[in-house]
């Protein structure tokens, strides 16, 4: 017999951490194997896999690759932080 698949909540719902108000602002993405990924947070799921689109890849040599619109896995992921400013009265989990 088939497994289910994991019912996908709403965006809100997924973390206190990670908030819809992250959508559509620049973040920078540290991956492991010390790569870093910056782009605009188009979406995410449960598993923390991320699209980023506009995305670009920082070399260790200060050469910036251009990537285009890329899926990050959310296991690969070791910190995000907002490049771009984000409102504070409508974080999500409340702390």
């Amino acid at each position: 017999m088939p497994q289910a698949q994991p019912e996908l909540k709403k965006a809100s719902q997924i973390s206190p951490y990670l908030s819809t108000q992250y959508l559509d602002k620049r973040v920078e993405v540290q991956l492991n194997g010390s790569r870093k990924v910056m782009g605009t947070l188009r979406g995410y799921d449960v598993f923390l896999n991320i699209v980023l689109d506009e995305a670009t890849e920082s070399k260790p040599n200060n050469e910036k690759v251009r990537l285009g619109m890329c899926v990050i896995r959310g296991n690969s992921v070791v910190m995000m932080e907002a490049l771009d400013r984000i409102d504070s009265d409508h974080r999500g989990g409340g702390r």
